[in-house]
Order: structure tokens, then sequence, then C-alpha cells
């Protein structure tokens, strides 16, 4: 009754091996699959087809910055996603979720602060009044 249809239309357009190791940080565009290691940030271009996908194998040590992740292995660092967080039961995530849509499976493990924010995507959490932006005036409260 509440299922939810499932992405047929998403495609890897990258996939990083199990036995690969990377230093430094990954930028992409599309989708991603990690099953090696990333010790840096990953970062995906902010359209509606990108999206991070990482097996229980895989890790990033870094923050990851895209519209869809879908976690099963570690992430050791925060995690901003502008659309959909999905975790799967063997999902680590050491730092802070920022989502919109988060869908958790049993079993799944954050040690850090859950973020909700309304639609307003990647890297825009902090926007707004009262952070400081220059150019912005601050508004009283009502």
């Amino acid at each position: 009754m509440f299922k939810r249809n499932k992405n047929t239309k998403a495609k890897i357009d990258t996939l990083i091996g199990a036995e690969t190791r990377i230093n430094g940080d990954v930028e992409f565009a599309g989708g991603l699959h990690l099953d090696g290691y990333i010790n840096g940030s990953v970062k995906g271009q902010l359209s509606a087809d990108t999206f991070l996908s990482v097996s229980e194998s895989g890790c990033i040590e870094g923050s990851v910055i895209a519209p869809s992740v879908i976690l099963n292995g570690i992430v050791k660092g925060d995690i901003e996603a502008g659309d959909r967080v999905e975790l799967g039961a063997k999902a680590r995530v050491l730092g802070n979720v920022h989502y919109t849509i988060i869908e958790t499976a049993v079993g799944a493990q954050i040690n850090g602060k859950l973020v909700h924010r309304a639609n307003s995507g990647p890297g825009k959490a902090n926007s707004g009044p009262g952070t400081g932006e220059p150019g912005r005036k601050e508004s009283p409260e009502l």
C-alpha cells in the first residue's frame, strides 16, 4: 500500500572497484558506485540524475555532497544530500546527515546529527537569515 516506486532509470556511469583506493577529492556527474575506498571529499553535480551508491565494502573518509545518496558501507564525515538519503542495514555514518528525505533500515548507525531541510539542495543548509551571510539582512523574529 505504501510502497514507493524504485527509480528504474538510475544508471551507474562510474564504478570504483573493491581493490581501488583513491587518495584525494572526487567530483562526479551521473551515477557513481563505490566498492573501494576514497580518502577525500566526494561531490556530485547538482542534477536530478546524480547519485552516489556505496556498497557494504565501500568506505569514504571525507564529506559527501550529492543530490541522492544510497549508503550500505561507511562514511567518516558529513553527508549533505539535496534530495534523498537511503541507509541500508550495514550503513555506518560518523558525522552529520543533512537531508530532505531519509530512509533507514534496521541496523543502520549514525554517530552524529540528523538535520532535516526543506528542499534547499546540498550546500545550502546554512543559508538564510542568522547565518552571517554577506548581503543578507537579519529579520527580527515575529
